[in-house]
């Protein structure tokens, strides 16, 4: 169709999008709609397909104007946004539906004219990005860093087994409870598990009985109150004290094995040794460190460069942000969005998850942004390394690992390629140095 249309851009990063389809084709679009009906439609008095074209109007004029200009105006939209050469900019956000504006008339006499408004991705000139001084932290790997994954490897190869009867629970033991927590009256509340298994002082429990069972032995039972936090994740009992009774089903013991030669061949066959397995370690740390290492000063730099790169991000965009990282948390926990909230208590959280979006989404787009400024595109040479390095890396044949990548997950690992290469010309580009040291677990834990 011969269209022509006019961008309007309005606050927020939306645009109102004004289309003017010609009379002729309006007429055209009408006509093959009403011949398709004719050919199909089944009406009393008539066989299939012999319904003659002046029936269908008289008796559904209004129904098929309105249909038709549905179906030009949809049909337009189409047309408009799969052209390849319409700016992204210009394009509609997938997670915003352009919404009509006003209520447009179909004349058979007149062009159709229509306006949509919609968001868009947001117009960004980025500022100063090149010759910028940086400070970040840094740690390194230490043997205390090296020493605790061993002592983890030794807690996963631990043989489990049954305690004395008459012994009682302590710190590291494995016990098996039944609990139940009750009401402020007295009625047991539906807080309650059987058949519960921990580890005393690990940490995994949440409701952190840790400390009550020490002392207790099998078979016993104990009724205590119990003070929770003002912030605890369960919302009605935070700030409570409740009655709790648990009973001690199982008490068992952990048997670590000996840090030597032996358990470093039974981690892998292909250490010989306990120092192969300490050296394994320590690259494996290494190169943990060397990836957040890079976070970190991609974080900072990109802190610098947004405070001279102004943003006006569409609430449609923060919103699906948020929601998105809502439903990740929800899918890690294998529970619902709604349950997790009410765990995190949103009403106090959701302001400070919406700013992170938006700092997150502010810095995508500048990365985003200099990426298409600079033209940087993959070639197949270096598309054909990362295919190796991948390969190499899950001891696969590479012709194997190419069969799982289908054209969608080629595109993304193109966008990854291309998110690393304009990371170097970044630090290329730029001055850092190395501020507050910090232990190897915080540096890695911290999100900032």
């Amino acid at each position: 169709m011969a269209i022509s249309k006019e961008l309007k851009r309005l606050d927020k990063s939306n645009v109102q999008l004004n289309i003017t389809v010609p009379k002729e084709d309006i007429k055209t679009q009408y006509n093959k709609m009403l011949d398709e009906y004719s050919k199909n439609l089944q009406i009393p008095g008539f066989r299939k397909g012999k319904v003659p074209r002046e029936v269908l109007e008289r008796k559904f004029a209004e129904a098929l104007k309105g249909e038709a200009m549905g179906r030009i105006m949809e049909s337009t939209l189409q047309d408009i946004f799969k052209d390849e050469t319409l700016p992204r900019n210009e394009k509609p956000l997938p997670y915003a539906t352009p919404e009509l504006q006003g209520e447009p008339e179909l004349d058979f006499d007149k062009d159709l004219q229509f306006s949509v408004i919609y968001d868009v991705l947001p117009e960004v000139k980025v500022g100063q990005w090149k010759g910028l001084k940086v400070e970040h932290a840094y740690a390194e790997v230490d043997k205390k860093d090296i020493d605790k994954e061993l002592e983890e490897i030794r807690d996963r190869n631990a043989i489990v087994m049954d305690r004395d009867d008459s012994a009682k629970a302590a710190k590291g033991d494995v016990v098996t409870i039944d609990y139940q927590i009750f009401n402020d009256d007295g009625t047991p509340s539906s807080i309650s598990r059987k058949d519960f298994a921990f580890s005393i002082g690990a940490n995994t429990n949440v409701y952190q009985f840790d400390d009550d069972m020490i002392g207790m032995k099998k078979g016993d039972n104990k009724e205590f109150n119990k003070k929770f936090a003002d912030d605890f994740f369960e919302p009605t009992l935070a700030g409570q004290t409740r009655k709790v009774q648990i009973t001690l089903t199982a008490l068992k013991e952990k048997k670590l094995p000996d840090l030597d030669d032996d358990l470093a061949q039974d981690v892998d066959e292909k250490f010989k040794t306990l120092d192969d397995l300490k050296n394994s370690i320590k690259e494996r740390l290494q190169n943990q460190l060397d990836f957040r290492l890079r976070e970190k000063k991609l974080n900072e730099l990109l802190k610098k460069i947004m405070e001279n790169t102004p943003v006006t991000l569409p609430d449609s965009m923060i919103n699906a942000e948020v929601e998105g990282r809502w439903r990740r948390m929800a899918r890690y926990y294998n529970t619902s969005v709604e349950s997790i909230q009410q765990m995190m208590a949103i009403g106090e959280k959701g302001q400070e998850w919406r700013d992170s979006a938006v700092k997150a989404l502010h810095s995508r787009i500048i990365i985003e942004t200099l990426m298409d400024e600079q033209k940087i595109e993959v070639t197949d040479d270096e598309l054909q390394k990362e295919f190796e390095s991948i390969a190499s890396a899950n001891n696969a044949n590479i012709e194997d690992v190419k069969k799982h990548y289908n054209e969608e997950a080629v595109f993304y690992l193109k966008e990854d390629i291309r998110e690393k290469k304009i990371t170097d010309l970044l630090f290329a580009e730029n001055n850092f140095k190395q501020g507050k040291k910090e232990n190897y677990l915080d540096f890695m834990s911290d999100n900032g």
